[in-house]
């Protein structure tokens, strides 16, 4: 497809199907945005952990055995849910509502607009736009 065929609506496809998968790809938006909360928890967790590790040692060190072995019995490794640490919670998400929801989404397009993606707003722009004004452009300049 040219740049300009891959944001164009296709004949016969009405202004509610164009606006529901405009929504479709809003809610997938927000769920990118949470799965990238989702493994930044991974991460912070993680680096908690190994951080913890250390001060628990220092403690240790410092002679506050008793305290030390605590942190060590009750938190450090410690499951952040029931039977879970984070990488299985991040796997969990990516294999079931994840990827269930990518999908989904996808099918949809596929099944109604020739998988074209981002329509709603490739036609919002057209109404936003200012025609001929520089930063303004329809599409990019095709490739030489």
């Amino acid at each position: 497809m040219t740049t300009d065929e891959e944001h164009i609506r296709p004949e016969g496809v009405d202004d509610l199907t164009v606006e529901a998968l405009g929504s479709i790809s809003e809610a997938l938006e927000a769920i990118e945005i949470a799965r990238g909360h989702l493994y930044a928890m991974h991460r912070i967790t993680g680096t908690a952990d190994l951080t913890l590790g250390k001060g628990v040692q220092q403690l240790r060190e410092a002679g506050h055995t008793e305290l030390a072995d605590r942190f060590e019995r009750e938190v450090v490794g410690r499951n952040v849910l029931y039977g879970r640490w984070t990488f299985q919670i991040v796997e969990e998400y990516d294999d079931g509502y994840y990827a269930t929801f990518k999908r989904l989404e996808k099918e949809a397009r596929d099944t109604l607009v020739e998988g074209k993606r981002h329509l709603y707003e490739s036609e919002m722009k057209e109404v936003r736009r200012t025609q001929g004004r520089h930063g303004h452009e329809h599409r990019p300049a095709p490739e030489a």
